[in-house]
Protein backbone atom coordinates (compact mmCIF):
# COMPACT_ATOMS: atom_id res chain seq x y z
CA UNK A 1 0.00 0.00 0.00
CA UNK A 2 1.12 3.28 -0.88
CA UNK A 3 1.18 6.43 1.54
CA UNK A 4 1.65 9.67 1.61
CA UNK A 5 4.52 9.71 3.42
CA UNK A 6 6.06 6.91 1.17
CA UNK A 7 5.24 9.70 -1.53
CA UNK A 8 6.93 12.24 0.58
CA UNK A 9 10.19 10.59 1.10
CA UNK A 10 10.56 8.78 -1.72
CA UNK A 11 10.84 12.51 -3.54
CA UNK A 12 12.87 13.57 -0.89
CA UNK A 13 15.35 10.45 -1.28
CA UNK A 14 15.12 11.23 -4.91
CA UNK A 15 15.96 14.55 -4.50
CA UNK A 16 19.28 14.01 -3.07
CA UNK A 17 19.78 10.84 -4.27
CA UNK A 18 19.60 11.24 -7.83
CA UNK A 19 23.24 14.25 -7.97
CA UNK A 20 25.03 11.87 -5.32
CA UNK A 21 24.37 8.59 -7.41
CA UNK A 22 25.60 10.52 -10.45
CA UNK A 23 28.70 11.34 -8.74
CA UNK A 24 29.44 7.75 -7.60
CA UNK A 25 28.63 6.07 -10.76
CA UNK A 26 31.03 8.56 -12.79
CA UNK A 27 28.15 10.40 -14.57
CA UNK A 28 27.59 14.40 -14.95
CA UNK A 29 28.04 15.73 -12.31
CA UNK A 30 27.15 19.43 -13.35
CA UNK A 31 24.06 21.16 -11.59
CA UNK A 32 22.96 21.88 -14.54
CA UNK A 33 21.82 19.11 -15.80
CA UNK A 34 21.18 16.71 -12.66
CA UNK A 35 19.70 19.71 -11.14
CA UNK A 36 16.50 19.49 -13.25
CA UNK A 37 16.57 15.55 -13.49
CA UNK A 38 16.33 15.08 -9.82
CA UNK A 39 13.57 17.94 -9.14
CA UNK A 40 12.07 15.97 -12.28
CA UNK A 41 11.93 12.70 -10.73
CA UNK A 42 11.26 14.36 -7.05
CA UNK A 43 7.90 16.31 -8.70
CA UNK A 44 6.90 13.07 -10.55
CA UNK A 45 7.37 10.64 -7.36
CA UNK A 46 4.75 12.86 -5.73
CA UNK A 47 2.17 11.35 -7.88
CA UNK A 48 3.22 7.62 -7.27
CA UNK A 49 0.03 7.04 -5.29
CA UNK A 50 -2.51 7.52 -7.75
CA UNK A 51 -0.68 6.53 -11.22
CA UNK A 52 1.97 3.88 -10.27
CA UNK A 53 2.53 2.68 -13.39
CA UNK A 54 2.38 5.99 -15.19
CA UNK A 55 5.06 7.70 -12.72
CA UNK A 56 7.08 4.69 -13.88
CA UNK A 57 6.71 5.46 -17.33
CA UNK A 58 7.50 8.69 -17.01
CA UNK A 59 10.69 8.70 -14.81
CA UNK A 60 12.09 6.04 -17.55
CA UNK A 61 11.54 8.37 -20.27
CA UNK A 62 13.06 11.36 -18.41
CA UNK A 63 16.10 9.27 -17.73
CA UNK A 64 15.59 8.15 -21.34
CA UNK A 65 15.94 11.95 -22.84
CA UNK A 66 18.55 12.83 -20.17
CA UNK A 67 20.70 9.78 -21.08
CA UNK A 68 20.19 9.64 -24.92
CA UNK A 69 21.06 13.42 -24.94
CA UNK A 70 24.26 12.82 -23.52
CA UNK A 71 23.59 15.24 -20.43
CA UNK A 72 24.10 12.86 -17.71
CA UNK A 73 26.56 9.90 -18.42
CA UNK A 74 25.10 7.04 -16.61
CA UNK A 75 22.05 5.92 -14.72
CA UNK A 76 19.81 4.01 -16.66
CA UNK A 77 17.07 2.53 -14.21
CA UNK A 78 18.27 3.04 -10.50
CA UNK A 79 17.11 6.99 -10.58
CA UNK A 80 13.64 5.59 -11.17
CA UNK A 81 14.13 3.69 -8.10
CA UNK A 82 11.54 5.46 -6.49
CA UNK A 83 8.99 4.93 -8.95
CA UNK A 84 9.63 1.02 -9.19
CA UNK A 85 8.69 0.58 -5.32
CA UNK A 86 5.83 2.72 -5.92
CA UNK A 87 4.71 0.64 -8.84
CA UNK A 88 5.54 -2.59 -6.63
CA UNK A 89 3.76 -1.78 -3.31
CA UNK A 90 0.47 -0.62 -5.57
CA UNK A 91 0.66 -4.25 -6.67
CA UNK A 92 2.55 -3.74 -9.89
CA UNK A 93 5.88 -5.90 -9.01
CA UNK A 94 5.02 -8.07 -12.76
CA UNK A 95 5.03 -4.68 -14.99
CA UNK A 96 7.85 -2.86 -12.51
CA UNK A 97 9.92 -6.38 -13.77
CA UNK A 98 8.45 -5.67 -17.45
CA UNK A 99 9.78 -2.19 -17.32
CA UNK A 100 13.14 -2.57 -15.89
CA UNK A 101 14.36 -5.47 -17.71
CA UNK A 102 13.48 -3.75 -21.19
CA UNK A 103 15.13 -0.85 -20.12
CA UNK A 104 17.96 -2.83 -18.60
CA UNK A 105 18.63 -4.32 -22.48
CA UNK A 106 18.10 -1.28 -24.11
CA UNK A 107 20.86 0.77 -21.85
CA UNK A 108 23.08 -2.54 -22.26
CA UNK A 109 22.54 -2.16 -25.90
CA UNK A 110 22.70 1.50 -25.69
CA UNK A 111 26.21 1.80 -24.43
CA UNK A 112 27.60 -1.08 -26.32
CA UNK A 113 26.43 0.47 -29.71
CA UNK A 114 26.24 4.28 -29.34
CA UNK A 115 28.20 5.18 -26.53
CA UNK A 116 30.84 2.51 -27.32
CA UNK A 117 31.67 1.67 -23.87
CA UNK A 118 34.36 -0.79 -23.20
CA UNK A 119 32.66 -4.17 -21.94
CA UNK A 120 34.17 -4.27 -18.45
CA UNK A 121 32.34 -0.16 -17.87
CA UNK A 122 29.42 -2.49 -19.49
CA UNK A 123 28.97 -5.37 -17.41
CA UNK A 124 30.03 -3.36 -14.13
CA UNK A 125 27.35 -0.35 -14.40
CA UNK A 126 24.57 -3.00 -15.96
CA UNK A 127 24.70 -5.48 -13.47
CA UNK A 128 25.12 -3.13 -10.71
CA UNK A 129 21.30 -1.63 -11.76
CA UNK A 130 20.20 -5.06 -12.36
CA UNK A 131 21.31 -5.79 -8.50
CA UNK A 132 19.83 -2.92 -7.59
CA UNK A 133 16.26 -3.61 -9.35
CA UNK A 134 16.45 -7.06 -7.94
CA UNK A 135 17.40 -6.21 -4.57
CA UNK A 136 14.65 -2.94 -4.20
CA UNK A 137 11.67 -5.62 -5.94
CA UNK A 138 12.79 -8.25 -3.53
CA UNK A 139 12.62 -6.22 -0.50
CA UNK A 140 8.85 -4.55 -1.23
CA UNK A 141 7.68 -8.33 -2.73
CA UNK A 142 8.96 -9.45 1.03
CA UNK A 143 7.25 -6.50 2.72
CA UNK A 144 3.95 -6.52 1.10
CA UNK A 145 3.99 -10.43 2.34
CA UNK A 146 4.79 -9.76 6.08
CA UNK A 147 1.67 -6.97 5.74
CA UNK A 148 -0.22 -9.66 4.08
CA UNK A 149 0.58 -12.30 6.76
CA UNK A 150 -0.25 -9.60 9.47
CA UNK A 151 -3.65 -8.76 7.68
CA UNK A 152 -4.81 -12.23 7.73
CA UNK A 153 -3.74 -12.82 11.26
CA UNK A 154 -5.29 -10.12 12.42
CA UNK A 155 -8.82 -11.18 9.89
CA UNK A 156 -8.07 -14.31 12.13
CA UNK A 157 -8.44 -13.20 15.25
CA UNK A 158 -11.82 -11.08 14.94
CA UNK A 159 -12.87 -13.82 13.19
CA UNK A 160 -11.88 -16.84 16.00
CA UNK A 161 -13.39 -14.13 18.73
CA UNK A 162 -16.24 -14.03 16.92
CA UNK A 163 -17.05 -17.47 16.55
CA UNK A 164 -16.41 -17.73 20.28
CA UNK A 165 -18.79 -15.41 20.75
CA UNK A 166 -21.25 -16.85 18.76
CA UNK A 167 -20.66 -20.29 20.88
CA UNK A 168 -20.69 -18.85 23.93
CA UNK A 169 -24.03 -16.86 23.28
CA UNK A 170 -25.58 -20.33 21.75
CA UNK A 171 -24.47 -22.23 25.38
CA UNK A 172 -25.58 -19.23 27.82
CA UNK A 173 -28.90 -19.34 25.63
CA UNK A 174 -29.12 -23.40 26.05
CA UNK A 175 -28.09 -22.95 29.82
CA UNK A 176 -30.94 -20.43 30.21
CA UNK A 177 -33.62 -22.78 28.46
CA UNK A 178 -32.65 -25.44 31.01
CA UNK A 179 -32.30 -22.82 33.87
CA UNK A 180 -36.23 -21.80 32.85
CA UNK A 181 -37.63 -25.12 33.17
CA UNK A 182 -36.02 -25.82 36.43
CA UNK A 183 -37.67 -22.49 37.34
CA UNK A 184 -40.98 -24.10 36.26
CA UNK A 185 -40.75 -27.22 37.99
CA UNK A 186 -39.56 -25.56 40.96
CA UNK A 187 -42.32 -23.32 41.19
CA UNK A 188 -45.66 -25.52 39.88
CA UNK A 189 -44.22 -28.48 42.46
CA UNK A 190 -44.18 -25.76 45.11
CA UNK A 191 -47.48 -24.29 44.51
CA UNK A 192 -48.61 -28.13 43.95
CA UNK A 193 -47.64 -29.22 47.31
CA UNK A 194 -48.16 -25.89 49.05
CA UNK A 195 -51.71 -26.70 48.16
CA UNK A 196 -52.23 -30.04 48.89
CA UNK A 197 -50.63 -28.88 52.80
CA UNK A 198 -52.94 -25.88 53.12
CA UNK A 199 -56.20 -27.86 51.98
CA UNK A 200 -55.53 -30.41 54.57
CA UNK A 201 -54.72 -27.88 56.93
CA UNK A 202 -58.14 -26.18 55.97
CA UNK A 203 -60.21 -28.99 56.54
CA UNK A 204 -58.65 -30.14 60.25
CA UNK A 205 -58.38 -26.76 61.65
CA UNK A 206 -61.43 -27.02 63.80
CA UNK A 207 -61.55 -30.90 64.36
CA UNK A 208 -58.07 -31.49 64.72
CA UNK A 209 -55.55 -28.34 65.14
CA UNK A 210 -52.68 -30.56 65.70
CA UNK A 211 -52.56 -32.15 62.13
CA UNK A 212 -53.51 -28.45 60.98
CA UNK A 213 -50.53 -27.29 62.38
CA UNK A 214 -48.30 -30.05 61.35
CA UNK A 215 -49.62 -29.72 57.59
CA UNK A 216 -48.68 -25.74 58.02
CA UNK A 217 -45.21 -26.44 59.36
CA UNK A 218 -44.49 -28.86 56.05
CA UNK A 219 -45.76 -26.02 53.58
CA UNK A 220 -43.18 -23.70 55.23
CA UNK A 221 -40.60 -26.19 55.10
CA UNK A 222 -41.65 -27.20 51.35
CA UNK A 223 -41.71 -23.09 50.34
CA UNK A 224 -38.08 -22.44 52.06
CA UNK A 225 -36.47 -25.19 50.10
CA UNK A 226 -38.54 -24.08 46.97
CA UNK A 227 -36.93 -20.12 48.04
CA UNK A 228 -33.12 -21.79 48.33
CA UNK A 229 -33.83 -23.68 44.81
CA UNK A 230 -34.94 -20.41 43.49
CA UNK A 231 -32.29 -18.09 44.79
CA UNK A 232 -29.55 -20.23 43.34
CA UNK A 233 -30.91 -20.30 39.90
CA UNK A 234 -31.18 -16.67 39.73
CA UNK A 235 -27.96 -16.10 40.83
CA UNK A 236 -27.27 -18.35 37.80
CA UNK A 237 -28.99 -15.75 35.52
CA UNK A 238 -27.64 -12.32 36.85
CA UNK A 239 -25.08 -10.71 34.98
CA UNK A 240 -22.44 -10.34 38.04
CA UNK A 241 -19.48 -12.20 36.52
CA UNK A 242 -16.65 -10.59 34.42
CA UNK A 243 -15.83 -13.60 31.63
CA UNK A 244 -14.92 -10.75 29.60
CA UNK A 245 -12.08 -9.41 31.66
CA UNK A 246 -10.48 -13.00 32.58
CA UNK A 247 -10.17 -13.92 28.48
CA UNK A 248 -7.66 -10.75 27.83
CA UNK A 249 -4.73 -13.42 28.50
CA UNK A 250 -6.10 -15.19 25.83
CA UNK A 251 -6.72 -12.68 23.54
CA UNK A 252 -2.79 -11.38 24.19
CA UNK A 253 -1.66 -14.58 23.49
CA UNK A 254 -3.21 -14.59 19.81
CA UNK A 255 -1.86 -11.23 19.08
CA UNK A 256 1.68 -12.31 19.88
CA UNK A 257 1.17 -15.10 17.36
CA UNK A 258 0.81 -12.45 14.75
CA UNK A 259 4.79 -11.07 15.40
CA UNK A 260 3.60 -8.32 17.57
CA UNK A 261 4.95 -8.33 21.43
CA UNK A 262 2.06 -7.18 23.73
CA UNK A 263 2.16 -6.86 27.28
CA UNK A 264 -0.29 -7.02 29.60
CA UNK A 265 -0.74 -4.78 32.84
CA UNK A 266 -3.37 -4.91 35.07
CA UNK A 267 -3.86 -2.65 38.44
CA UNK A 268 -6.79 -2.75 41.41
CA UNK A 269 -9.15 -5.23 41.75
CA UNK A 270 -11.47 -6.15 38.84
CA UNK A 271 -14.05 -8.19 41.02
CA UNK A 272 -17.01 -5.76 41.02
CA UNK A 273 -16.68 -4.42 37.30
CA UNK A 274 -20.25 -5.41 36.01
CA UNK A 275 -20.06 -7.16 32.81
CA UNK A 276 -21.32 -4.92 30.64
CA UNK A 277 -18.28 -2.53 31.44
CA UNK A 278 -16.29 -5.76 31.56
CA UNK A 279 -17.52 -6.49 27.64
CA UNK A 280 -16.68 -2.68 26.75
CA UNK A 281 -13.17 -2.63 27.91
CA UNK A 282 -12.40 -5.89 26.23
CA UNK A 283 -13.90 -4.48 23.23
CA UNK A 284 -11.64 -1.84 23.06
CA UNK A 285 -8.40 -3.96 24.03
CA UNK A 286 -9.39 -6.16 20.82
CA UNK A 287 -10.31 -3.33 18.18
CA UNK A 288 -7.00 -1.49 19.33
CA UNK A 289 -4.79 -4.54 19.07
CA UNK A 290 -5.86 -6.02 15.81
CA UNK A 291 -6.21 -2.13 14.72
CA UNK A 292 -2.57 -2.34 15.06
CA UNK A 293 -1.52 -5.60 13.29
CA UNK A 294 -4.08 -4.83 10.45
CA UNK A 295 -2.96 -0.95 10.09
CA UNK A 296 -0.11 -0.07 11.71
CA UNK A 297 2.75 -3.17 9.94
CA UNK A 298 5.51 -0.94 11.28
CA UNK A 299 4.64 -1.25 15.04
CA UNK A 300 6.78 -3.94 16.89
CA UNK A 301 5.24 -3.51 20.58
CA UNK A 302 1.92 -2.93 22.60
CA UNK A 303 1.38 -2.15 25.89
CA UNK A 304 -2.20 -3.07 27.13
CA UNK A 305 -2.48 -1.07 31.02
CA UNK A 306 -5.86 -1.64 32.75
CA UNK A 307 -6.49 0.23 35.91
CA UNK A 308 -9.68 -0.66 38.25
CA UNK A 309 -10.92 1.46 40.91
CA UNK A 310 -14.30 1.78 42.70
CA UNK A 311 -15.93 4.61 40.53
CA UNK A 312 -14.56 3.76 37.13
CA UNK A 313 -12.09 1.15 35.07
CA UNK A 314 -9.27 2.89 32.42
CA UNK A 315 -8.03 1.35 29.50
CA UNK A 316 -4.92 2.52 27.77
CA UNK A 317 -3.45 0.67 24.49
CA UNK A 318 -0.50 2.15 23.42
CA UNK A 319 1.71 1.07 20.63
CA UNK A 320 5.05 2.10 18.64
CA UNK A 321 3.84 2.54 15.67
CA UNK A 322 1.52 5.11 13.18
CA UNK A 323 -2.26 4.70 12.06
CA UNK A 324 -2.85 5.93 8.50
CA UNK A 325 -5.08 8.87 9.02
CA UNK A 326 -7.53 6.91 6.99
CA UNK A 327 -7.57 4.48 9.77
CA UNK A 328 -8.43 7.23 12.64
CA UNK A 329 -10.84 8.98 10.39
CA UNK A 330 -12.78 6.43 8.29
CA UNK A 331 -12.87 4.31 11.90
CA UNK A 332 -11.90 0.48 11.15
CA UNK A 333 -13.29 -0.08 15.01
CA UNK A 334 -12.80 3.45 16.77
CA UNK A 335 -15.92 4.80 15.93
CA UNK A 336 -17.39 1.62 17.61
CA UNK A 337 -15.07 1.86 20.29
CA UNK A 338 -16.42 5.07 21.27
CA UNK A 339 -20.18 4.27 20.82
CA UNK A 340 -19.57 1.59 23.11
CA UNK A 341 -17.81 3.14 25.81
CA UNK A 342 -20.31 6.17 25.18
CA UNK A 343 -23.26 4.13 26.31
CA UNK A 344 -21.68 3.48 29.78
CA UNK A 345 -21.09 6.94 30.44
CA UNK A 346 -17.58 7.06 29.77
CA UNK A 347 -15.40 8.56 26.84
CA UNK A 348 -12.78 7.37 24.63
CA UNK A 349 -9.67 9.06 22.74
CA UNK A 350 -7.39 8.08 20.00
CA UNK A 351 -4.69 9.35 18.03
CA UNK A 352 -0.60 9.42 17.80
CA UNK A 353 1.31 11.08 20.81
CA UNK A 354 5.19 11.47 20.36
CA UNK A 355 5.86 7.46 21.07
CA UNK A 356 3.60 5.94 19.04
CA UNK A 357 -0.59 5.84 18.70
CA UNK A 358 -2.42 5.38 22.00
CA UNK A 359 -6.73 4.50 22.61
CA UNK A 360 -7.23 5.40 25.67
CA UNK A 361 -10.66 4.79 27.49
CA UNK A 362 -12.28 5.79 31.29
CA UNK A 363 -15.82 4.07 31.76
CA UNK A 364 -17.52 4.82 35.21
CA UNK A 365 -18.23 1.59 37.01
CA UNK A 366 -21.67 2.46 38.36
CA UNK A 367 -23.02 3.71 35.23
Amino acid sequence: MVTTKFTYAASALTLVGVPAGLAMTGGNVDGVFTGPLAVTLALLALGIRRWPRTILVLSLLCVFTQRTSFLIEAGGIWPATAAFVGAALAGRTRFAVVAGSLALLFWTNWDATVAERPVDWIFAHSGGEALWLGAALAGVTAYRNALGWRTEMAHRITQDELQREIDARRRRAEERVEIARDLHDVVSHTLAVVGVHLNVALDAFDAEPEEARSSLKLAQEVRNRAMTDLKALVGVLREGSVPALESLDGLVDQVRTAGLRVSLNEFGDPVDVPAPVATAVYRVVQESLTNTVRHAPQATRAVVTLRYSPSRVVVDVRDDGTLPVEAVVDGHGIAGMRERVAALGGALTAGPDKSGFVVRASIPVGS
